[in-house]
């Protein structure tokens, strides 16, 4: 992901009104981010429990989706639609999301379920377990990558197009 600066990102979001995006607490470790080893920048506002921000790298430019966590648990441990870990070491939970534009004044939502903390690059980088004799697991691990990235970038066109 390209390195952005605090003016990048609250310019970026397509779904938060100008008061949300000049309250929006920037994530804590900002200044040493490892943008070389995000496929997108997340994180949970620690002032606004049940609120997160993710940041989408497309061609088009940075795109900035503000998500609200659903309340209520789930009844089963859920996997990750971004990351689609099954050895997960942090939790899944529901977002809800409003669209961009006309359709998420409308009230139009869409709904996801995302590693808690937004782990997800972290998750994808773990070297996956030996599947068979002579099984390649950088490219395993580079192909978790490629397709985290596209799930992302898809979810992100998804919320801005209404689609």
């Amino acid at each position: 992901m390209l390195p952005l600066t605090a003016p990048d990102i609250r310019s970026s979001f397509i779904n938060a009104s100008l008061r949300e995006r000049k309250a929006l607490t920037l994530p804590r470790d900002f200044e040493t981010l490892s943008w070389d080893n995000l496929d997108y920048l997340g994180w949970r506002d620690p002032k606004v429990p049940g609120i997160g921000y993710v940041i989408v790298d497309l061609v088009e430019g940075p795109v900035g989706i503000l998500l609200r966590q659903a309340d209520g648990k789930t009844r089963t441990r859920p996997q990750c639609s971004w990351c689609e870990d099954v050895h997960l070491p942090n939790d899944v939970v529901f977002f809800s999301i409003k669209r961009a534009g006309q359709a998420g004044r409308n009230g139009d939502t869409v709904g996801t379920l995302a590693c808690a903390g937004f782990e997800c690059s972290g998750n994808v980088r773990k070297l996956p377990p030996v599947a068979y004799i002579g099984f390649d697991v950088q490219a395993a691990r580079q192909r978790r990558i490629e397709a985290l990235r596209a799930r992302v970038q898809n979810f992100a066109r998804s919320v801005r197009d209404g689609k």
